[in-house]
């Protein structure tokens, strides 16, 4: 079995409400693999599905440091945003999500976590302006197609205020 394979078994076979077993079986792992950035990124998305947010946030930075790429980069980005957040680190946060949102700017999640950053932040007039516009982007419907202008205009007062 390949690291990757291993990798994604544990993943799959996680329990997201009892995560020191796959913590544990995370850790001889990276102990064997120190700097692999998928492997710091695993541990660290480990430790922040358990709530352990400090140690996360090592972890993720480690694993972007080591050269995340694709998929796994964007990922990480979306929850390294969101483990600065939730330990109150709002400024860096929405500093991750803005280079995040640069190179992945087809992602919706990015979008949304970084709106929920604004919010905590107490900029609600942005997170606002901030979802209002990812509707008009990624939302496609006929009422949402008809509406697009008037929805980004709403976005641009409302980010004005």
């Amino acid at each position: 079995m390949t690291l990757d394979d291993e990798l994604d078994r544990l993943f799959n076979a996680r329990d997201r409400s009892n995560m020191q077993p796959t913590i544990d079986a995370l850790l001889p792992i990276h102990a064997s693999h120190p700097k692999n950035a998928r492997v710091l990124y695993e541990v660290g998305g480990a430790y922040d599905t358990a709530g352990q947010e400090a140690t996360a946030q090592g972890f993720y930075e480690k694993a972007l440091a080591a050269g995340l790429e694709g998929d796994l980069l964007r990922r990480c980005y979306v929850q390294y945003g969101s483990t600065l957040r939730n330990v109150g680190d709002h400024e860096k946060s929405l500093e991750v999500f803005a280079a995040a949102r640069k190179k992945f700017p087809e992602s919706a999640a990015l979008g949304v976590f970084e709106a929920i950053t604004f919010h905590a932040a107490g900029r609600s007039n942005e997170a606002i302006a901030s979802l209002l516009d990812l509707t008009a982007d990624f939302v496609r419907t006929p009422d949402i197609d008809r509406y697009k202008p008037a929805i980004n205009g709403n976005a641009a007062y409302i980010r004005s205020l």
